[in-house]
């Protein structure tokens, strides 16, 4: 039996499904991921994508960070994926019960699907730091340099930057999913953000399947592994 006739008996077999994904769901979208020989770390900048995109410089330098983040961050013609759509119907069909994402991008939703988890927020959310109502992602395009809410206040894209926490009801609500799935896919994700990759240590089945191009940490642990892109894995399951 062939690695995706297994996939597609443990889908065929499950009640409560849940992906985990991350970059490689929306590169194929169009949307570069930050870890390959050709994403966004890879490129030259004046300073490293990653420091960048941290809380002190978002403090410190916050003109250079809405320039860079409205430069590469915001991908808004981006339409869903194979994986995207693939998942909107496994949840229609009522067996996948939540997708837990890394994407900060919103096409989850923009494919249908409900019941999505973001660990690293939404483009699409931002707030005034200063009187805490939320503004869509235009306020953030349309500004010149830095955007600014009504009020006076800086608004600030929810997104989770580096040096600060994830959303702890987000991470529960995760951990929670994970433990109570009789199947578990981790699929276009390198496994190396902590703390979101360790949420896999959750997961007490005997289904988990990790379906990454490349080699992952953390294929010693899954009981399936598929170094194939997800969205040609996908395109050979059917639902049910």
């Amino acid at each position: 039996m062939s690695k995706i006739d297994i996939l597609q008996k443990w889908i065929d077999e499950s009640t409560n499904i849940v992906f985990f994904g991350g970059a490689g769901v929306s590169t194929e979208s169009g949307i570069p991921d930050f870890r390959s020989c050709d994403g966004l770390y890879s490129m030259k900048y004046e300073y490293p994508p990653e420091m960048i995109l941290s809380h002190s410089f978002y403090i410190a330098h916050p003109e250079e960070f809405y320039r860079f983040y409205k430069e590469k961050m915001l991908y808004l013609e981006a339409v869903p994926s194979i994986p995207h759509q693939f998942l909107k119907r496994l949840e229609d069909s009522g067996k996948l019960k939540w997708i837990i994402t890394q994407n900060i991008d919103g096409l989850h939703q923009a494919a249908g699907s409900v019941h999505v988890l973001e660990l690293h927020g939404s483009v699409h959310r931002n707030y005034c730091e200063r009187c805490g109502k939320f503004h869509g992602v235009s306020s953030i395009i349309e500004s010149v340099e830095i955007p600014y809410c009504e009020c006076g206040g800086r608004i600030k894209p929810d997104v989770v930057l580096y040096e600060e926490g994830l959303d702890p009801s987000v991470i529960d609500r995760s951990i929670q999913a994970i433990q109570d799935a009789d199947l578990l896919i981790v699929g276009g994700t390198s496994l190396n953000v902590y703390p979101a990759a360790g949420f896999l240590d959750y997961f007490q089945g005997n289904k988990m399947v990790l379906i990454n191009k490349s080699i992952t940490p953390r294929d010693h642990i899954a009981d399936l592994v598929i170094h194939d892109p997800l969205g040609e894995v996908v395109s050979s399951l059917y639902i049910k």
